[in-house]
Parts: C-alpha cells; sequence; structure tokens
C-alpha cells in the first residue's frame, strides 16, 4: 500500500522546499513564489499562503514536473530528512 500525500499547509511546504534548496523569492499576489536550479535551469514556483492545508489538487500540482519536479516520493523523502536533521 502506498503513503499518501500529508496535509501540510503552504508555509510548512515552503519550509520543506527551501531545506532542500529552494530560494525564496519574495511574496506574489497568490503566494510565495521560490526558485531553483535544476538541470541547468531554473524553476519558479508559487506556493499558496492561505491558512489551513492546501487541498490535494493544489499540493499535486506543485510537487508536478512542469513546477517542482518532485512528486510525492520526493516529498515523502524531504519530510523524513527535514525530521532526522540534527
Amino acid at each position: 500500500m502506498s503513503e499518501s500525500l500529508p496535509a501540510v499547509t503552504g508555509e510548512d511546504l515552503i519550509e520543506l522546499l527551501k531545506f532542500d534548496g529552494w530560494e525564496d523569492h519574495g511574496k506574489s499576489t497568490h503566494g510565495r513564489t521560490l526558485k531553483k536550479k535544476i538541470d541547468g535551469r531554473y524553476i519558479v514556483t508559487t506556493v499558496p499562503t492561505k491558512k489551513g492545508s492546501l487541498p490535494t489538487g493544489t499540493l499535486g500540482a506543485i510537487l508536478s514536473v512542469k513546477k517542482t519536479r518532485l512528486g510525492k516520493k520526493g516529498l515523502l523523502n524531504i519530510i523524513k530528512r527535514y525530521k532526522s536533521r540534527s
């Protein structure tokens, strides 16, 4: 049985992405803009900062190949590394 995506807020996701090397490029009209160089190209994504957990579809879109290229496994890996940091 595969693990499902955990419920995360926008602020939690921003903290996890920053832990993974994403740079915070400030506030936008829809949330916070983050940027990371992957395979020689800068990837930019926006994470909503509204209160409460991100809807599953929104979280899935952020984790997609077009946005962060992480997928569910990548997010779960970051969470695991984040929790085990010293």
